[in-house]
């Protein structure tokens, strides 16, 4: 029977987070974990993994959001948790969103003099919560929304994507946790504002798991879990520790390959060899036979011989390619073999000449390739959606930052499907498998797909709408991509021969993808920069 999340009183233990023989599976069978097992004390864990190998799913499991088949999940002390997909009520107000409304209205009730028992009562240990809950708002840079306790009592539909992560972040900190799981805390944060986080990570005194592909918070945590083939591996140490010693591993399973390969070439070679010499063996008894040189007898004991020798020389061999393979089979195991994206529509391309985008602050040119820059809040996503809205001169795509473009129900070649009814399967089924998605993927509901996954079939669904887009418009489209993904959107990027206007603060990511053009909004403002 699976034993599910608890939460233990936390008295005077440090803070710990253990898994043990966990297993977990999709409902169509599709296996996650086998006998996953681990034990995470006091620090900052960076969980990392390729796409769909299952953070976000093990993160959920420790929450109490999904149920282990078997296994058991313990963890003490109090339990905080950041989702992914962090969707906020836009008509809630800021302190509802933290948690302290019914604190902040006993307080006031109390200051009044109309409070109770029950509000003295509650409000134990609580009388500062507006002045703790502004202090670490202002840390980790909201003071644009909440520059005083006044400001708690406001609506939350201005934020950005950022600011909502940061407020989510927010509101499980005030919780007082003991174990906190983040999942890609750093999604849609600009440079100032991860270097905030991970500063106030770092004074965090408990357990903290952190699924990610920041490097720049990889490189500050204690300790790196890496998820692959359903099997966790922990490394002492920073990202680039782990990148050390992968990079040593595999250069010695190259090696080992190499090696392997050889000795295959050898031992088929040799077999090859032992064959002939037995067919010629086997021509001279025959020859020897026909001209009955011997009595019969002897020929027959003679041939006899032959053939339990040949069998045996020939099983050595035989035997000796199979271990060969089998080593070689093993060698080729221990390889990390990276698939590519691969983005090659040449319908995309724009005319030079041509305007495409002509808006207020922004005209774009042909092919212009433009990286759109800034801080949290500066205006970046409403200006696609006013491009979106204005309409553009060519047909164009733009890849939301929520990625709410599917129906999330249905296969996700059915959603291409719907978006180009005109295109026959196998072009469809085509650009899916450029883009990861090869055999049954494509037949999975867009419900059961992974973050970064969402990413990927978010770009094949824009490039699938008829007409071809020439414009793309790509809002934080890094965010959830593993690093080895998002180093291939970028290079992948470069093959689109339209415009591009790609909102980021993933410099890396639009350096690969060789953006020629960078502008820098702040505040609805727009100027042109040097590339960062």
């Amino acid at each position: 029977m699976p034993t599910f999340p608890s939460t233990a009183s936390s008295g005077a233990a440090r803070p710990s987070l253990s898994l043990s023989a966990l297993r977990f599976a999709w409902p169509d069978g599709s296996r996650v974990f086998t006998d996953l097992s681990a034990e995470f004390g006091v620090g900052h864990i960076g969980l990392i993994g390729a796409n769909g190998a299952g953070k976000s799913t093990l993160l959920e499991l420790v929450a109490g959001r999904r149920s282990p088949d078997s296994g058991s999940i313990t963890i003490r002390g109090e339990l905080g948790y950041l989702r992914q997909d962090l969707l906020l009520d836009t008509r809630l107000r800021v302190d509802e969103i933290l948690g302290i409304a019914a604190l902040r209205a006993a307080l006031h009730r109390v200051e009044s003099g109309e409070g109770s028992d029950a509000d003295l009562a509650q409000l134990a240990g609580n009388w500062d919560v507006e002045e703790r809950a502004i202090a670490l708002l202002h840390r980790l840079g909201l003071d644009r929304i909440v520059g005083d306790a006044a400001d708690l009592d406001r609506r939350v539909g201005t934020l950005s994507g950022g600011e909502a992560t940061l407020l989510g972040l927010v509101a499980e900190l005030l919780r007082g946790p003991d174990v906190l799981l983040l999942d890609e805390p750093t999604n849609s944060l600009d440079r100032g504002a991860r270097a905030r986080l991970s500063d106030e990570l770092a004074r965090f005194p408990g357990t903290v798991v952190t699924v990610s592909h920041d490097r720049s918070l990889l490189e500050r945590v204690d300790t790196i879990a890496e998820l692959r083939d359903g099997e966790l591996r922990l490394f002492g140490g920073p990202l680039s520790h782990y990148e050390e010693v992968i990079a040593a591993e595999q250069h010695a399973a190259r090696s080992a390959v190499r090696d392997a390969e050889s000795d295959v070439r050898k031992q088929a070679r040799e077999l090859a060899e032992t064959q002939t010499k037995l067919a010629r063996r086997r021509r001279y008894g025959d020859k020897m036979s026909a001209n009955k040189r011997e009595p019969k007898i002897v020929m027959g004991m003679r041939k006899r011989q032959a053939e339990v020798s040949a069998g045996k020389l020939r099983g050595t061999h035989q035997d000796r390619l199979a271990d060969s393979r089998d080593t070689l089979a093993r060698a080729q195991d221990g390889l990390r073999e990276d698939r590519e994206i691969r983005i090659d529509l040449s319908e995309t391309a724009v005319h030079p000449s041509q305007v495409v985008v002509e808006t207020p602050g922004l005209v774009v040119h042909g092919p212009e390739r433009i990286a759109l820059v800034g801080p949290n809040g500066g205006g970046k996503t409403t200006l696609l959606r006013a491009v979106a809205d204005a309409p553009p001169a060519v047909p164009f795509a733009l890849l939301p930052q929520r990625l709410d473009v599917f129906d999330e129900e249905t296969s996700l070649l059915d959603n291409l499907r719907r978006h180009a009814p005109r295109s026959p399967d196998q072009a469809l089924r085509g650009l899916l498998a450029r883009f990861l998605f090869r055999g049954n993927a494509s037949e999975a509901p867009v419900s059961t797909l992974s973050g970064g996954e969402r990413v990927r079939a978010a770009l094949a669904l824009a490039l699938a709408t008829d007409p071809t887009p020439k414009l793309l418009m790509l809002d934080e489209p890094t965010n959830n991509l593993d690093m080895a993904s998002a180093r291939q959107l970028g290079q992948a990027l470069r093959a689109f021969r339209g415009a591009l206007i790609v909102v980021s603060h993933d410099v890396g990511f639009l350096r690969d993808a060789e953006m020629g053009r960078w502008l820098e909004m702040d505040a609805g403002a727009i100027r042109e920069i040097d590339p960062l």
